[in-house]
């Protein structure tokens, strides 16, 4: 297996370095002045046990996040995304490096300024390495562009602030519709999701509203309030019972339609986990959050009935399969708690004891991190989807 040196190549740096001062409008103006302001560089309040096993698992040297369960080996740009996350909230600033620079080398032909990241990358047919589909993953674009915001804002490190606005700024211009009766969305990449002139494919799961939230706030600009505004009302329209599809249709002059030509027949599944997931670690006085949550609620219902999530749950019946992988009871903890389901909070407790994730489960291992790792208040986010770490009190230690 080869892959790239972490360190970027010398044009990389140069164009990087003609860009800056472009950087600071990006995000239409206000992105660097709020991320300046905070206090100096997070440092870990305690240490994360769940992290250090994850990286040992999945993280290779050079800073790429492996599916080891996949034929190819994959890696996704959602992974590198999340593991940047964790690398922050953990205060792991040299892991964090070395994923950004993996990310920008092998997905991005060694260069985020000029070019979103490729959504997958393994090993070829011919046995080679390297990118396997250049198409890039909207939800990945966002994470990544909002951990280095805010890892400029807890670090005090102006590059990453101005490399979390040029990715922006590329997501508005690459990654969004304005869709007649809809408005500014975002779509689930660049290319491949408008099957005809009127209908679009969405993803719900693909827009955390604490994500929207901040983007919203940090550039005050139109376009990114509105992104915001058609991502709420994409997950409410498309849970009409409360049970969210990995995808949804929307057709101009009727509105949201089940995705029935789609790979998940209209099911929320896999993808659909995430949006119970970001829900439920919203911040308490989100805008819209109660409205949510009691949109979603017969999720938690369904749990509490039947001792687990589904793993496969129609979104036009609440019909549901087999029951999901461990991974799912841990996605729907703070959701769970944030409904005040506390049956269902237990029983999923204890069915975590009981069926341990799996090591090799690169997903569930992640869905996991990010649903623990809130619960054990190692994170937060603010009304405006800032991010909130533990700090130490006087005489007295956050991990106790």
């Amino acid at each position: 297996m080869t892959e790239l040196p972490p360190q970027p190549p010398r044009s990389s740096r140069r164009r990087f370095l003609r860009r800056l001062g472009a950087a600071v409008g990006a995000l239409g103006g206000a992105a660097l002045a709020p991320a300046l302001a905070a206090p100096p560089g997070h440092k870990p309040a305690c240490p994360w046990p769940a992290w250090q096993a994850f990286k040992q698992q999945f993280l290779s040297e050079g800073g790429r996040v492996v599916d080891p369960g996949s034929e190819r080996k994959q890696t996704f740009s959602e992974g590198q995304a999340y593991a940047l996350f964790f690398a922050l909230v953990a205060g792991d600033r040299p892991t964090f490096e070395r994923i950004l620079q993996w990310t920008e080398n092998n997905l991005a032909d060694g260069d985020l300024t000029a070019r979103l990241p490729a959504w997958l990358w393994g090993r070829r047919d011919d046995d080679s390495w390297g990118v396997l589909d250049n198409n890039p993953a909207s939800d990945a674009d966002l994470w990544i562009a909002y951990a280095l915001g805010e890892a400029g804002r807890l670090w005090q490190e102006r590059r990453y602030v101005a490399l979390s606005s040029l990715i922006a700024a590329r997501v508005l211009r690459e990654e969004t519709a304005d869709i007649p009766g809809l408005g500014l969305t975002l779509l689930p990449g660049p290319r491949g999701f408008q099957p005809t002139p009127r209908r679009w494919r969405l993803n719900p799961s693909y827009v955390p509203l604490q994500l929207m939230a901040w983007f919203a706030s940090r550039s005050g600009a139109p376009a990114w309030q509105a992104l915001e505004a058609s991502s709420r009302r994409m997950i409410l329209e498309a849970s009409p019972r409360g049970f969210t599809p990995d995808w949804i249709l929307f057709e101009a002059g009727q509105g949201f339609l089940p995705d029935l030509d789609g790979p998940d027949k209209a099911d929320g599944a896999y993808n659909a986990i995430r949006v119970y997931l970001w829900a439920g670690t919203l911040a308490p006085d989100a805008p819209g959050r109660r409205q949510l949550l009691d949109q979603l609620t017969p999720m938690a219902d369904y749990v509490a009935r039947h001792g687990h999530p589904p793993e496969r749950v129609d979104s036009r019946t609440g019909q549901g399969d087999k029951a999901g992988p461990p991974g799912f009871s841990a996605a729907l903890l703070p959701f769970l708690q944030a409904v005040d389901a506390r049956q269902a909070l237990q029983e999923q407790q204890q069915r975590l004891e009981a069926r341990p994730l799996r090591p090799d489960a690169y997903y569930e291992q992640a869905l996991a991190l990010f649903a623990l790792g809130w619960m054990q208040g190692r994170y937060r986010y603010a009304r405006d989807g800032s991010l909130l770490l533990p700090a130490p009190e006087a005489g007295r230690s956050p991990c106790a």
